[in-house]
């Protein structure tokens, strides 16, 4: 009755403690560092920050970079939808282990990953030494970029799709099916927008992902000014040379755009659930 009558019983005891505890530590192990980062960024003024991200070397290492991620998340939404449709919808042996190896880059270190793709790629490699004769060259490329990019962000988009798969009614595809509706008429206009919101996430995901990868892409770049190196390179490069300043410019024009991509990525899910 004194609940009813007075203030709402609190389900976490100690919520005030709680509340403080949490944003206390979470100003200090992350928005403290950012907002000094960003600081440093600024410390020589605002022309200072300006003239160090528009720098040609960083532009080009944000284009390369930019567009990988781009070209690699399309790649994998394509793929990643194609086999999280096999999974969901096929039985087959080997199934468990193919869908146990869609997460393996979750847990494979980067630098492991991205040593093993440079070895695979190379042009003495199994796959590289085959695209050789025929004058693709993957390895120490924009293009070797793009291949560990999908290596690292194709799992964003097949754990993404397949619980939609998994749960999108039966009777749906039946009642198209009865209708008259080929194949392709059914998947685009009955499976295709039930799980465009999801497919959208995992987009987005993969390609938040594409610009901060770092150890799996460093190998097999090559990593030529203008031609393949990387955002996050080029900041570990002005770190080497003491140039605190200069990356922490870039650091924070990276902040700002995984940010927006976070935002972007909260917004979708929001979208996904609301259908």
């Amino acid at each position: 009755m004194s609940h009813a009558l007075g203030r709402p019983h609190l389900v976490i005891p100690g919520f005030r403690l709680s509340l403080g505890l949490t944003t206390g530590t979470l100003a200090v192990l992350v928005l403290l560092p950012l907002a000094a980062m960003i600081a440093i960024g600024l410390a020589n003024g605002v022309p200072a920050f300006v003239a160090a991200l528009a720098d040609r070397r960083v532009m080009a290492a944000f284009r390369v970079t930019i567009g990988a991620a781009l070209v690699a998340a399309v790649v994998s939404a394509a793929f990643g939808l194609l086999l999280a449709w096999v999974l969901t919808r096929y039985r087959f042996p080997g199934r468990r282990i193919i869908d146990a190896a869609v997460d393996l880059p979750f847990a494979l270190p980067t630098a492991v990953a991205g040593i093993a793709l440079t070895a695979l790629y190379a042009p003495n490699g199994w796959v590289g030494g085959l695209l050789a004769p025929f004058g693709i060259k993957v390895a120490f490329t924009p293009l070797g970029i793009v291949v560990a990019l999908v290596f690292v962000g194709l799992p964003f988009v097949v754990r993404a799709v397949q619980p939609v798969l998994e749960d999108l009614p039966a009777h749906e595809e039946e009642a198209a099916h009865l209708l008259g509706a080929t194949p392709a008429q059914t998947f685009r206009r009955v499976i295709l927008p039930a799980m465009a919101p999801a497919l959208v996430t995992g987009f987005t995901m993969a390609f938040a992902r594409g610009l901060g990868e770092y150890g799996s892409v460093i190998f097999i770049a090559g990593n030529k000014p203008m031609l393949s190196e990387i955002v996050p390179l080029l900041i570990v490069i002005q770190l080497d040379q003491y140039n605190y300043t200069g990356a922490a410019a870039i650091g924070t024009l990276m902040l700002l755009a995984s940010f927006v991509l976070l935002l972007a990525i909260n917004r979708l899910q929001a979208w996904a659930g609301g259908r």
